[in-house]
This record gives C-alpha cells, structure tokens and sequence, in this order.
C-alpha cells in the first residue's frame, strides 16, 4: 500500500485545512487509517484514526473537539479536518494505515500500522 498525504500548509491561528490521504496499491485489505503528528523536537504521537469498515474513529485529546477524521471508501482516501488550529498544532503530519481491523481502543497504537505516508507539513503561525 501506497500513501500520499497532501493538504497541509501555513495557516493563521484559528484557521482550518483538510489534510487527504489517498492510498493506493493493494487497497482492498485497508483495516483502518490513521493521523500522527510530530512536532519539532518532539516525539511522534497519535491525532485521529478511523476504522475503514464501521468508521469508529478516535481521536487524541487535545484535537477531540478540533479535528473530524473521515473516509471515501470509493476513492480510498482518507481525511482530517482540522479547525481552529493553535500555534501548538504546527507539526508534519502523517498518515498511516494496517491490513489488521483494530479494536477502537487500538486505534491510536501506533505500533498497530503498517503503512505509512511521507508526511505533509502543518504550521500554525500569524
């Protein structure tokens, strides 16, 4: 499986951008997509996910009011909505995908994907 991540860019704080994944490649076993983030100097860590058949997602805690992730099971694409962004969202973002269809309590394991993008770049910044 194939990710290409796309959609991010500069944005004033309070603004919004829709981040894509579209994947491609051996598609038809997708279990669930996810979103990590990794800010300079910081570790990577989980922002969404969303299991491919049901579409239960998760999301982290500090974007669970921010952010709804979502999927185009037709175009196998994958997206994150982001609102309201705060200068503390600036990070590459990345999706990821597994072949496995997790529990909803395993979605943010990241150890559960298998696939994963080359990244977009979000920064948050008046």
């Amino acid at each position: 499986v194939q990710l290409q991540a796309s959609g991010g860019g500069l944005v004033q704080p309070g603004g919004s951008l829709r981040l894509s994944c579209a994947a491609s490649g051996r598609t038809f076993g997708i279990g669930a997509m996810a979103w990590f983030r990794q800010a300079p100097g910081k570790e990577r860590e989980f922002a969404a996910a969303i299991r491919w058949s049901d579409s239960a997602s998760r999301y982290a805690d500090s974007l669970k009011y921010r952010a709804t992730i979502s999927r185009d099971r037709a175009k196998i694409t994958g997206y994150l909505q982001l609102n309201s962004l705060k200068p503390e969202d600036t990070a590459v973002y990345y999706c990821a995908t597994t072949e496995s269809r997790p529990i909803t309590g395993s979605l943010a394991r990241e150890d559960v994907y298998n696939y994963w993008g080359q990244g977009t770049q979000v920064t948050v910044s008046s």
